[in-house]
């Protein structure tokens, strides 16, 4: 049976603040947590409702679980794991970075994409939602466990310690599709509302854009931050050959 202080402690887990007093985070849904599980992740408790997801997962009605969800609808399963010790960034040939992106689920998809496209960082700014942000752990879908995020102070300078170029994601940029994209580059992606930072547009090389296609007043605003990484990650990867399976 749940215990109060196992809800309490499960329910404070959806904020940053405690995150990081505890150590510990959140994730919920059969694949996240089996990833995590797999890979070796130090986890402190897991829940089930039902017998045989994991030998030492404790056994929760369907109403306990429900009560400490993090979601409107709960998994069958959940789980407490550690937080990570802070890593060295590889600044590896490409690199994506993130600035001020604050929706979690967004987050959680560029991870995803990151992990899609190989890559295995993504450098975020201070400002930027916390990747273990439950919300975060689930729209990953197990990414989490590949794609290692890392918390920079000044974005624009740590950037620049990679020695290679780096390119901003704007709406106003030149078309990505015209642009002879280097090999080795850093993109920053900005909020949908407020873009990136002055504080780092002064470390560009240079803006990059999508182009839209339809003509007339009447279009969309903007392109949703995920989805303009992912057409980004398409176009820098196309001309690479895929790995052999």
């Amino acid at each position: 049976m749940l215990s109060k202080n196992q809800r309490k402690q499960i329910l404070q887990l959806s904020k940053k603040k405690y995150r990081l007093s505890s150590g510990l985070f959140v994730a919920e849904g059969e694949k996240v947590v089996n990833e995590l599980i797999t890979s070796g992740w130090p986890y402190h408790m897991l829940f089930g409702v039902e017998e045989g997801f994991h030998p030492e997962a404790e056994l929760v009605r369907p109403e306990e679980m429900k009560s400490i969800t993090h979601f409107k609808s709960p998994s069958p399963v959940l789980g407490v794991f550690s937080l990570p010790e802070e890593q060295n960034i590889l600044a590896e040939s490409i690199t994506i970075a993130v600035d001020g992106v604050s929706d979690p689920g967004n987050l959680g998809t560029i991870l995803r994409l990151c992990d899609w496209f190989g890559l295995s960082e993504l450098i975020c700014s201070q400002t930027t939602v916390d990747c273990f942000n439950p919300k975060t752990i689930q729209a990953s879908m197990g990414s989490i466990v590949r794609v290692r995020c890392h918390y920079v102070e000044n974005l624009g300078a740590t950037l620049s310690t990679f020695q290679k170029p780096i390119y901003g994601a704007s709406a106003k940029g030149d078309s990505i599709y015209a642009t002879s994209l280097p090999d080795k580059a850093s993109f920053v992606f900005g909020s949908e509302s407020h873009g990136i930072s002055n504080s780092v547009t002064g470390y560009l090389e240079g803006e990059l854009s999508i182009p839209e296609f339809r003509k007339g007043s009447s279009k969309a605003e903007s392109l949703n931050v995920a989805t303009a990484n992912a057409i980004f990650l398409s176009e820098l990867f196309r001309s690479k050959p895929p790995i052999q399976k």
